[in-house]
């Protein structure tokens, strides 16, 4: 397993824009699959993004296509979640993981950071 730490949650108002960090402990991290997921009160836990190991390859979910850009740094082992027309609605606890198997299922990830705060004001 590879240890995760999240970084640029915040308030922002509805139209605006974050970009989420997540950085890896670990000499392979460039070997894993790397997603965001996100968790709403009351809400089960939902993916958001994935980047494979390989540069170039990534996957969306229908609610932040066209908003959202996944990246990752493999010499900073570091991924983003750049997220731009934020609305309320993307007001969640936002997660980064690590997996071997590229996909969008929670159980595809075996390593789980501590999650960031974004809240999105009408």
């Amino acid at each position: 397993q590879v240890q995760l730490v999240e970084s640029g949650g915040g308030l922002v108002q509805a139209g605006g824009s974050l970009r989420l960090s997540c950085t890896a402990s670990g000499r392979t991290f460039s070997r894993y699959v790397m997603g965001w997921f996100r968790q709403a009160p009351g809400a089960e836990r939902e993916f958001v993004a994935a980047v494979s190991w390989i540069v170039g390859y990534t996957l969306y979910a229908d609610a932040v296509k066209g908003r959202s850009a996944i990246t990752r740094d493999n010499a900073k082992n570091t991924v983003y979640l750049q997220m731009n027309s934020l609305k309320p609605e993307d007001t969640a606890v936002y997660y980064c993981a690590a997996g071997g198997t590229w996909g969008s299922g929670r159980d595809m990830y075996d390593s789980w950071g501590q999650g960031t705060q974004v809240t999105v004001s009408s």
